[in-house]
């Protein structure tokens, strides 16, 4: 924490530096960066209909991944800004916005793992998200009451398991009167398993879920 203030204080009065390439950068990130980053994005958006609408901003390789990791690892949570931005804007362009109300839900972590992190990168990407759209959020919608492993090398049916129950419904929304459907926030989508159990912990309760926006998945195009 005392770092990150540190930090803060010094780009008062220096350019900071990029934290993909180190090259100086006007924002959270250098031009190059966002140049690179910005050709991982897909035409018109990747999109998977099924049950629910998932739409995903790009392809998990390249500048775009090193991103995603740098801000995970690395401790850059300042890189979730202009990601939660891009993800926004596509979203806008798409015809799976809706007229009815919606509350913006991330994906939550388990309480100790993101104390040991120290953020919660899918509610970094719905906080920039919603200055752009204007949607409500509801950082704590849902929330992780089981640990579960890591999903890395789980087959799809490993993954189902390993996060049956893992998700109820949060404190913002126990006591909300109003009828909203939920779109949810996510960084990476990969099988599907993390959203079809958060799915499943809003529709115990009745609540609708929308869509599902992500930043990036380890799908391919030819996989929709």
């Amino acid at each position: 924490m005392m770092g990150n203030f540190i930090k803060t204080i010094l780009n008062l009065f220096f350019k900071p530096d990029c934290p993909l390439c180190d090259r100086p950068a006007e924002k959270q990130l250098c031009i190059y960066c966002q140049k690179q980053i910005l050709r991982c994005q897909f035409p018109r958006g990747s999109q998977f209909l099924g049950d629910v609408p998932v739409l995903i901003w790009g392809q998990y390789k390249g500048m775009l991944k090193q991103a995603i990791v740098t801000l995970k690892y690395n401790n850059h949570p300042e890189i979730a800004q202009p990601l939660g931005y891009w993800l926004a804007d596509a979203w806008l362009k798409t015809p799976t916005v809706q007229n009815k109300p919606l509350l913006v839900v991330p994906i939550p972590m388990f309480p100790e793992k993101q104390k040991k992190r120290g953020f919660n990168q899918a509610e970094l990407l719905a906080r920039s998200f919603c200055q752009v759209t204007g949607l409500p959020l509801k950082s704590q919608g849902l929330e992780r009451v089981r640990d579960t492993q890591a999903q890395f090398g789980l087959s799809a049916q490993q993954r189902q398991e390993n996060l049956k129950d893992a998700f109820c419904l949060g404190k913002d929304l126990r006591r909300q009167t109003e009828t909203h459907s939920i779109l949810i926030v996510d960084d990476i989508y990969t099988t599907g398993a993390t959203i079809k159990a958060a799915i499943a912990a809003f529709r115990e309760h009745k609540i609708a879920v929308a869509g599902v926006v992500a930043i990036a998945t380890t799908k391919s195009i030819s996989e929709q």
